[in-house]
């Protein structure tokens, strides 16, 4: 029987290039699907941090000018915490999200995206990764990872060895 994982043990490593990938197959997706003339958006919200580097991508590929911030806390380290703002964006934007694409990296658990749902209800979310118990949150992902999968983003790793994941002999 093989010994018990830790969580970050099953992880899925998401390079620099994998996430460029992934978040032009989202603005793919996307295209052509906002309520604007020719199926635009009229700007996108990323949450920070996460959504920055997506909704970079998102917005380069879209040709969306107009990109503003919210800031969500819901990780105190590597645990969970109750979703909060932190910071949000210009009410005059946003009004009740219409035309607005909100964009993160992941949807976990859900709880941040249901705490922004809450505040821009017609508002369209994209992640590049969904996990099950967030998905219902989401409108469109690109991938979908397993719940007990924690992925690891390029802007938090740095080059280093790694023991074999079966050990070395």
């Amino acid at each position: 029987m093989a010994p018990e994982r830790l969580p970050h043990e099953k992880g899925f490593h998401i390079s620099w290039d994998q996430i460029h990938r992934d978040s032009r197959a989202l603005s793919w997706r996307l295209d052509g699907k906002g309520p604007g003339e020719g199926g635009s958006w009229r700007a996108i919200v990323a949450i920070t941090r996460g959504g920055l580097v997506p909704a970079m991508i998102v917005a380069r590929e879209l040709d969306i000018r107009v990109i503003d911030t919210i800031s969500v806390k819901s990780y105190n380290h590597q645990s969970r915490a109750d979703a909060v703002v932190t910071k949000s964006p210009q009410d005059e934007l946003m009004g009740d999200g219409s035309g607005i694409l909100v964009i993160d990296d992941l949807v976990d658990s859900g709880k941040t995206l249901e705490l922004v749902r809450k505040l821009y209800p017609k508002a369209h979310f994209g992640t590049v990764y969904a996990k099950p118990h967030g998905k219902p949150q989401v409108d469109t992902y690109v991938t979908e990872v397993s719940q007990d999968t924690w992925i690891f983003f390029p802007w938090d790793m740095a080059l280093q060895y790694v023991q074999p994941y079966r050990g070395a002999d």
